[in-house]
């Protein structure tokens, strides 16, 4: 047997010796950087690369080295399955615990509720105030960009009346563009529901701007489909809508009460002095507008008139509503 050479045991001794150091520096490299006490709301923005999150952890003393978190990463199979949004990191969280987080796609949601009916002014002003955009103007610009106009096939200059109304949760960071893509996709997904829904881009349209109409007057869930049939009965016979919700849209806020005044002013959204459907919809309608709108009531009704307590009195000719206006509001 040849003998094994002392020179050869001491270099295979070394490289243990360094193997081990270098794995005992790395394990004290990936351990927490304190007690936990101390929480990060660490965003993670859409084209972020493994270097410029590592470098953002390091500066937030989240990681001890910047060095051994890469190759962590690089050793795991995570280097490029770190996912964008707003994760709840806490100093307490090793390394492994950290990478875990950033890919598993787990982030901290922001929860929005749109009612039913509020148009693009208001619910700009909702996402605003959750900081998903810097201003209404810049929600605006978004809600009228041509390249989702075009892949939606809207024809109009602006997704109003799209953006379905429910309770959204959205995390911190979501592109901007694809938060309007998720509530107009959330509402063609809504309308499969509706039985006779249309397919010609104008005719939703048309329904859209009808629904929106039906959704801001009624007050009650049961009149919906009446106050459709008042409006399909009124368009049908080209006779104006003379709805006071299509002037309300004109006005920053909703007016407590419309005055006669209010029914003179010039726009095409004035229903009053204007036949037809006004150019767009005033307001995000919900499904039971739409299913109203789609599929209303066989009546002959052509007018109605709030009687005071949230329910609308119905008439066929204009002596039966010339009546309940003078019962109902007053002479």
């Amino acid at each position: 047997m040849h003998k094994i050479r002392k020179p050869f045991i001491v270099v295979m001794a070394s490289i243990a010796a360094v193997i081990l150091i270098g794995l005992a520096v790395m394990f004290f490299s990936l351990r927490a950087t304190a007690d936990g006490s101390r929480h990060v709301d660490f965003a993670v923005r859409s084209g972020s690369n493994l270097n410029s999150v590592t470098h953002r952890l390091a500066e937030a003393n989240l990681i001890h080295s910047q060095f051994f978190f890469k190759l962590y990463m690089r050793m795991t199979g995570k280097a490029n399955k770190i996912k964008f949004g707003i994760y709840d990191l806490t100093d307490g969280m090793s390394a492994s615990k950290i990478a875990q987080a950033l890919t598993s796609g787990k982030t901290k949601t922001v929860s929005i509720t749109i009612a039913e009916g509020l148009h693009n002014r208001q619910i700009a002003d909702l996402f605003v105030a959750k900081k998903f955009f810097a201003s209404r103007e810049e929600f605006m610009q978004f809600a009228s960009k041509k390249s989702i106009l075009d892949k939606y096939k809207i024809p109009a200059q602006s997704v109003e009346g799209y953006l379905f109304p429910d309770t959204y949760f959205l995390p911190q960071g979501y592109p901007k563009d694809k938060i309007i893509e998720h509530m107009i996709d959330h509402f063609y997904e809504k309308v499969k529901e509706v039985k006779n829904f249309p397919s010609d881009p104008r005719k939703v349209h048309e329904m859209v701007i009808l629904s929106s109409i039906v959704e801001r007057e009624a007050k009650k869930k049961e009149e919906r489909p009446l106050i459709a049939a008042v409006f399909h009965n009124r368009l049908r016979d080209s006779e104006p809508l003379e709805s006071c919700a299509t002037v309300q849209y004109l006005f920053e806020k909703p007016k407590p009460r419309l005055f006669y005044k209010d029914l003179e002013v010039e726009s095409p959204y004035n229903t009053y002095k204007v036949k037809g459907l006004p150019p767009g919809p005033i307001g995000s309608p919900g499904i039971a507008a739409i299913n109203a709108t789609v599929n209303p009531e066989k009546t002959d009704y052509k007018f109605f008139v709030l009687k005071g307590d949230d329910a609308h009195y119905f008439s066929k000719d204009f002596k039966e509503h010339n009546a309940a206006k003078k019962k109902y509001i007053g002479p």
